[in-house]
């Protein structure tokens, strides 16, 4: 259940036709060129953290715009080093080392993110699961390399897959794992509660009126609205693959954007493309969706539906969001050129 950036340089709007990119290395006050009327210019800061670029931006001429920034971004380092399964010294890594063996107290925000995976696998029938760490390992997408694991590489990782194995005790904030050889993995979601975190911290100590921040342009969080538009900040979802193509264009106030999607990463088997994204209730890619957005309050749940929604197709989503009025999504089907808008999202969604 990796998650991978979609979205292009070209693809990220944020006000009257202002395209933005992102960088592979930190900008400490990357200015864009002045704006012609109707639009403004942007500061813009980047940091690379969990395989991908984070990025804030806030309006110029925001006071302590810099300062801000930093501490966003130094809050996501913190995190990569807490959340990362490619550090022997993480504090996930050290829970799935132990917690087959005994219940082993977590941090407080980890295990708050623990418990929302476990709300959101139980409300998408196991769709989203974080405890897939076997399943990726065996079709490669760990460390490598890729392969299409064998049926019976595939039935005994299924075999330490599920969230129903892991106890989590709110009490003692502490995880236990029912079976050896479960792993957690929080790629499907770990940077969207970054993103989550970073701008809590932003709130906690500055009042901007707009900000925006992603990470690797698959996870967005929006802070109020963009200069001169109460709506929000314009986000353009891009074809994903067609880097030139936009396909929907949302706006997002106080609200995240999650995106799954096909991309160029696959395995070709028996003359298939099969995609990185894997579903957790079967051990095999996810097919019939070439993109998979949700819109949610938090950027982490907005991830970990997206990863759903693109597992589940568009019936069980449109009855998802029936059931959840408070989310959105937009979903291609694979082969369609015109989106599937659910949700809220109606109402956030703009032309193109």
């Amino acid at each position: 259940m990796d998650r991978r950036d979609f979205l292009s340089p070209g693809q990220f709007a944020a006000g009257a036709g202002q395209f933005l990119a992102a960088a592979d290395e930190l900008r400490a006050a990357a200015l864009e060129a002045p704006a012609p009327p109707q639009e403004f210019a942007l500061l813009r800061f980047s940091r690379r953290a969990m395989a991908t670029t984070f990025e804030v931006m806030l309006p110029f001429g925001t006071p302590d715009a810099l300062a801000a920034a930093d501490a966003a971004l130094d809050e996501i380092d913190r995190l990569e080093a807490q959340l990362t399964v490619y550090r022997d010294t993480s504090e996930v890594s050290r829970l799935n080392r132990a917690a087959p063996f005994a219940a082993i107290p977590v941090e407080e925000g980890l295990f708050d993110l623990l418990c929302l995976a476990a709300r959101v696998t139980a409300a998408t029938d196991g769709a989203f699961d974080v405890t897939a760490g076997a399943l990726i390992k065996a079709w490669g997408f760990f460390r490598g390399p890729r392969h299409v694991p064998s049926a019976e590489e595939r039935a005994a990782a299924l075999g330490r897959v599920g969230m129903r194995h892991v106890l989590l005790e709110p009490e003692t904030r502490s995880v236990r794992y029912r079976r050896q050889g479960l792993e957690i993995n929080l790629g499907s979601i770990g940077k969207g509660y970054a993103l989550d975190r970073a701008a809590a911290v932003m709130r906690r100590h500055w009042n901007f009126p707009g900000a925006l921040l992603h990470g690797g342009h698959s996870s967005v969080y929006a802070i109020g609205n963009e200069p001169g538009d109460e709506r929000g900040w314009a986000v353009g979802l891009g074809h994903p693959w067609d880097p030139g193509r936009r396909i929907a264009l949302l706006r997002l106030r106080d609200r995240a954007l999650g995106t799954s999607a096909a991309t160029f990463r696959h395995l070709e088997h028996e003359g298939r493309k099969l995609g990185h994204v894997l579903d957790p209730r079967s051990g095999w890619p996810a097919e019939g969706v070439a993109l998979a957005s949700a819109v949610a309050s938090s950027a982490a749940e907005a991830d970990a539906l997206a990863t759903a929604f693109y597992v589940l197709g568009v019936d069980p989503t449109r009855d998802y969001c029936d059931t959840h009025p408070e989310i959105g999504a937009v979903l291609l089907p694979e082969g369609e050129s015109v989106p599937v808008v659910l949700g809220i999202a109606r109402q956030l969604i703009e032309a193109v």
